[in-house]
């Protein structure tokens, strides 16, 4: 993270998205306007057109240089993208964006924190406290690394789990490092990272935990711990107070954020953060669910969360900290309520307005 730098110019690249995306990212851009204004940052926004509109428009998820355009940004914001009727002549969905960005711009980790506000609902028995905690997950390896190279025939199908050495450790060095950076905020804790793997059946996670196990002795502030998989699932649900920071392959990240989601009321909470050497951009990790487009009926919390760690990552950390707090502070105030299906009782704007009146 760079250090505070309210006054300077943010340079803002935006791709609105699909389906509910558009409302989620004006949402946030909103509240990015009022939080700038208040701590004097000077705001260039560029949009960048992008997803499966676009691909149904012109025939390709991105334009032409649109990658060092994301690049030369500070922060990419980026909304929700994808349609399901807009496909690829082979049937497969297109205009899709996870496999563009995250191994263009090479935002190896994943970043999803998970934590239950004061005022949501959890679907276990827990309160605001316990549940608080940062999923790693690899982005450019793992069993996606075989997006669309899979090995096919007419009775059977083969997609290769690909582990990297050089892969792994950067993200559990920066997994380690997030650790230590939520412990300076907490003094009586004690850092924590939890591998989680199926290294007890496949060598390629065998591999994932040595590395891990290398990179920790590098770090002997930090308790590094070990989870298979499927108890991780189990204790994301049933003890979510113990974990601090994990990091795990690139399929088991997109399971296990999905229910730990569910713990903290639903995908609409959930921001997220791909981060890399060069370019990071930030998205909800939800869909983009256009059921519910131009309805005004979508949660924007997991837009304006992502917009959070943009601010955080740029050095804006006087702002991030205002949107963050007035987020939580409109939850618990009883300003938004949601339904059972996780949308805003009062839609989308009252969202928007609850948090612009507590910045």
């Amino acid at each position: 993270m760079a250090p505070e730098q309210s006054g300077r110019e943010l340079s803002l690249a935006v791709i609105p998205g699909d389906g509910i995306g558009p409302e989620l990212v004006e949402s946030a851009l909103t509240v990015l306007r009022a939080v700038a204004q208040r701590h004097g940052i000077t705001l260039d926004v560029r949009e960048e057109p992008a997803g499966a509109e676009h691909y149904r428009r012109t025939g390709r998820a991105v334009d032409p240089g649109a990658l060092d355009r994301l690049a030369a940004a500070d922060g990419v914001l980026k909304g929700p993208v994808g349609l399901p009727d807009v496909r690829r002549p082979d049937g497969t969905e297109a205009g899709l964006l996870g496999g563009v960005l995250r191994t263009g711009l090479d935002t190896f980790a994943n970043i999803r924190p998970v934590r239950l506000l004061p005022g949501v609902r959890s679907a276990t028995r827990h309160e605001p406290g316990d549940i608080d905690y940062v999923l790693v997950r690899e982005n450019t390896e793992g069993l996606y690394a075989s997006r669309g190279a899979g090995v096919v025939a007419r009775d059977a199908a083969a997609d290769q789990l690909l582990v990297t050495r050089t892969g792994t450790r950067r993200v559990v060095r920066h997994a380690f490092e997030l650790a230590r950076g939520r412990a300076a905020g907490r003094r009586e804790a004690r850092p924590q990272v939890t591998c989680v793997d199926k290294s007890n059946v496949l060598r390629s996670f065998a591999l994932f935990r040595s590395v891990f196990d290398e990179v920790a002795a590098g770090y002997p502030d930090v308790t590094a711990g070990h989870l298979y998989a499927d108890a991780a699932a189990h204790e994301l649900v049933a003890r979510p107070e113990r974990f601090d920071v994990l990091v795990m392959e690139n399929f088991l990240g997109d399971i296990l954020s999905d229910l730990a989601a569910a713990t903290v009321g639903g995908l609409g909470m959930c921001g997220s953060a791909n981060i890399g050497e060069r370019a990071a951009y930030f998205e909800p990790i939800h869909g983009s669910a256009p059921s519910l487009a131009g309805q005004g009926l979508a949660n924007p919390t997991s837009q304006l969360l992502s917009l959070v760690l943009l601010l955080e990552h740029t050095g804006h950390d006087a702002a991030a900290a205002a949107v963050r707090t007035a987020v939580e502070r409109a939850y618990a105030d009883g300003a938004i309520e949601l339904t059972a299906t996780g949308s805003p009782a009062a839609g989308t704007a009252s969202v928007t307005a609850a948090v612009l009146d507590r910045l």
